[in-house]
């Protein structure tokens, strides 16, 4: 029932996402190359490249290296842009980076894991077809829903957008909070080892992201958080498939400590953004 819970919330929160963006806001960062580039290579290269290096040099639990490895290709995080628009960031390059990314995933997830296939400690039957179903079930379905219902009729999209937001948000922070408690036993049992890998791997990509995103400080936020947001459903797809510890414990886990990571570097944003908004206020008056 609480699994059944956290879909259904999450497709509507991403219907309601769909009806208060437009197409040309999804395709806005097609349309700038290099940027493009740069979100590309921070979150498909770099990730992946600190995850292999961490798994080799450092002497981690082996479902840890695989899960590293795992949580590193699976770019592209859905229920991102509210988050970061929050933050300060361009809702264009916010939309249509989340988007982009998740089109992607479809050939880059199974691509990357042939190529890492060597630092894996099983062989995941995870096709194409498989990546592009879940994606589209999960993420573009809703939100393209969402984009029609806008398209025809934006008065009832403006009108009803914000409370589907609200309540899903609600149930599915709830839910996802049951979850992880749930699974904290199991969770405890991951050691400090591989919390600290995961804080590391977080604290790597952030700085990745920050550094590409470029002179702009609001790219520089949400390409680094959204470097830091792995798509957690495309994860657990790809270790269901796994033996050995429960997926969920490690993805709690990741979850939990890339938190701890994330949340000063987000504070330290917010206050960035805020004092750029009231030096702008400042001069305006």
């Amino acid at each position: 029932m609480l699994v059944i819970a956290l879909k259904v919330s999450v497709a509507v929160l991403l219907f309601a996402t769909g009806m208060s963006v437009t197409m040309k806001e999804v395709t806005w960062l097609w349309r700038r190359p290099v940027l493009l580039a740069k979100s590309v290579l921070a979150m498909y290269v770099v990730a992946p490249v600190v995850a292999v290096l961490m798994a080799r040099t450092l002497d981690l639990p082996r479902p840890t290296e695989v899960a590293l490895v795992i949580l590193a290709i699976c770019a592209g995080a859905p229920l991102l842009p509210r988050k970061l628009i929050k933050l300060g960031g361009d809702a264009p390059y916010v939309f249509s980076l989340v988007l982009t990314t998740s089109l992607l995933a479809i050939a880059t997830v199974p691509a990357s894991l042939h190529l890492l296939e060597r630092y894996l400690s099983f062989n995941p039957p995870v096709t194409p077809a498989a990546v592009a179903v879940a994606i589209v079930k999960s993420f573009l379905l809703p939100l393209g829903a969402g984009i029609l219902v806008r398209a025809v009729a934006p008065a009832f999209a403006d009108k009803v957008d914000d409370t589907l937001l609200k309540v899903a948000s609600l149930v599915m922070g709830v839910g996802a909070l049951v979850l992880i408690v749930g699974a904290w036993r199991h969770v405890l049992t991951l050691g400090w080892p591989s919390f600290l890998a995961f804080a590391v791997f977080t604290l790597a990509v952030i700085l990745g992201g920050h550094i590409l995103g470029g002179p702009d400080p609001e790219d520089r936020t949400v390409l680094a958080v959204t470097c830091a947001t792995r798509h957690i459903g495309l994860a657990l797809l790809i270790a269901a498939t796994a033996k050995g510890p429960n997926a969920l414990s490690l993805v709690a886990g990741y979850l939990f400590a890339s938190a701890l990571v994330s949340i000063p570097y987000i504070r330290w944003r917010k206050r960035i953004h805020a004092r750029a908004k009231a030096d702008e206020a400042g001069k305006v008056e």
